[in-house]
């Protein structure tokens, strides 16, 4: 049974599956994220006829992924994986190794930890690692080994301050430009200067995240940060590396209307930014700090089916993207891609 766009919205829904133990023995890579609101959980993903999802690993899930019959029957069938609810077979298809948090991408965290107190994101709260130039070129250079990896991702935390946090980049970015022709993105807090001095060092495209945009919700989840100063530097940051190559994602489940979530796409896309909407859980080293709800199928689809009318309107397109989530999917309806 293939998965579509319904289907995958109900996973994504969903979030989490119970799976085999046996299946993460058999050579698949899963990954553990080291930033952004699932930090710290690990995951695996799922590609059903080149839909991809993500489904975090929980014993306590109502999904379950499980070999198919027909693998189970004969075991050279190509490890075909169904996931599974309430008995019944949803969606069928394989697992993808994950080379550095995603598939076919090195996308890797330079610095866990950050000075923010989103109250909505564990990574204040993990004191994960910061990672130096070199092994990050290692990291890179091993994904590039497997024959696998198209595109390069970076994001990062703000350990001690947004433009030291640019200025490591910057020199990442300039040092595996000289390495490598393949795109490569990145995702930081942007300060004055990150878009052209990005661009300079040889990046692909930029996500700056808005989180969301209500201003109030904003304000009270992510205090001390400007929403507004996030969304100019996002219209700085189109003109400078062009449509389609900026980006930014937008929590939905923080208690936002969908009236105002429609107006936030609009907004965005105003300026040439694609926004990634991208459904929220509870983690449970911020819990009761924020009103979290992860978005019912229902939701999801109907917001992502208006963003995608949205962007039409305004001659955007998200399967153009070549690096970050947009090119993933995993964890997101991603108009043109998935619908």
């Amino acid at each position: 049974m293939v998965m579509n766009a319904w289907t995958k919205a109900l996973l994504v829904s969903i979030g989490s599956a119970n799976i085999d133990n046996e299946l993460l023995e058999e050579a698949v890579r899963t990954t553990r994220p080291s930033a952004g609101p699932g930090a710290g959980i690990e995951s695996f993903f799922f590609n059903s006829d080149g839909i991809r999802v993500r489904l975090a690993i929980n014993s306590n899930s109502p999904l379950k992924a499980q070999k198919s019959r027909k693998a189970l029957k004969s075991p050279g069938a190509g490890g075909e994986v169904s996931l599974v609810l309430d008995g019944n077979i949803i969606a069928s298809g394989r697992l993808e190794p994950a080379l550095s948090h995603c598939p076919e991408q090195a996308y890797i965290t330079i610095s866990g930890r950050c000075v923010s107190d989103c109250k909505f994101c564990p990574v204040p709260r993990l004191s994960g690692e910061v990672r130096g130039q070199e092994e990050i070129l290692q990291m890179v250079e091993d994904a590039w080994k497997t024959g696998s990896l198209k595109a390069i991702s970076l994001t990062s935390g703000v350990e001690s301050s947004a433009e030291e946090e640019m200025k490591r980049a910057v020199s990442i970015v300039s040092a595996l430009r000289a390495r490598y022709s393949l795109p490569i993105g990145v995702s930081i807090y942007p300060t004055d200067t990150s878009s052209e001095e990005l661009k300079q060092a040889g990046a692909t495209e930029v996500k700056y995240n808005v989180e969301t945009m209500d201003p109030e919700i904003f304000s009270r989840v992510c205090p001390g940060l400007s929403l507004e100063y996030i969304i100019e530097s996002l219209r700085k940051a189109v003109e400078i590396f062009g449509r389609n190559r900026v980006s930014s994602n937008f929590i939905i489940g923080l208690g936002e209307s969908d009236d105002s979530v429609l107006e936030g796409v609009a907004r965005l896309a105003d300026i040439g930014v694609i926004p990634i909407l991208r459904p929220i859980s509870p983690h449970p080293l911020r819990k009761g700090e924020a009103n979290v709800n992860r978005p019912s199928a229902e939701r999801l689809l109907m917001l992502a089916r208006a963003t995608k009318k949205i962007l039409e309107d305004h001659n955007l397109r998200p399967d153009n993207a070549e690096t970050m989530c947009l090119s993933c999917t995993g964890c997101d309806i991603t108009p043109y891609r998935d619908l």
